[in-house]
């Protein structure tokens, strides 16, 4: 089984990086060691307007071509200002369509400053991968006040870790059951 965690912003040095790395670490204790997508990394000539008719060889190789092997993804987004940050839905509308989600398992994990961690950022995504057909995972894991909970080395919250351990658990599960040939 391949799961594909991605880091869902490109901001540099960021909390969605240390939250990568420890849910890295826990799907490798659940026994499904995962790769890691990070949007830091897009070719800069995926931005360019010429790249919605054809996208560049290194988005194909190493961001397309991963999302479709995968067998479930996990989606961490920070909220920004209520919202996913445009860099995330920018890589949604940049993959295939509809074979990027069409039927596959996703999983979503939110973080923010603030009260509600990310709850808009992730509502707004399960419309996304609703409207794409994707298999949506229901245990969602917001993380509010992220940045008394997170250092360096990842979350350091004995409850948080807790529930994300439990969430990637979960998750396997349901990955499994739903593409058992994988």
């Amino acid at each position: 089984m391949k799961i594909t965690i991605l880091a869902g912003t490109n901001r540099p040095d960021s909390n969605t990086r240390r939250v990568v790395k420890t849910l890295e670490a826990l799907y490798a204790e659940v026994g499904t060691p995962a790769d890691v997508l990070d949007l830091a990394d897009l070719p800069p000539e995926i931005f360019s307007p010429t790249s919605y008719a054809e996208k560049p060889p290194a988005f194909v190789e190493n961001f397309s071509n991963r999302i479709l092997a995968s067998d479930g993804l996990v989606v961490v987004s920070p909220e920004y200002n209520g919202s996913m940050p445009g860099v995330l839905k920018y890589f949604i509308d940049m993959l295939p369509f509809p074979e990027s989600f069409e039927r596959r398992p996703v999983c979503f994990v939110g973080l923010a400053a603030g009260n509600w961690g990310a709850l808009r950022a992730l509502e707004q995504l399960q419309h996304i991968f609703g409207y794409r057909n994707a298999f949506i995972y229901p245990e969602r894991t917001f993380m509010p006040g992220i940045n008394g909970v997170i250092d360096d080395s990842g979350i350091t919250d004995a409850e948080l870790l807790k529930r994300l351990r439990g969430q990637a658990a979960g998750f396997v599960e349901f990955v499994g059951k739903l593409r058992p040939d994988r």
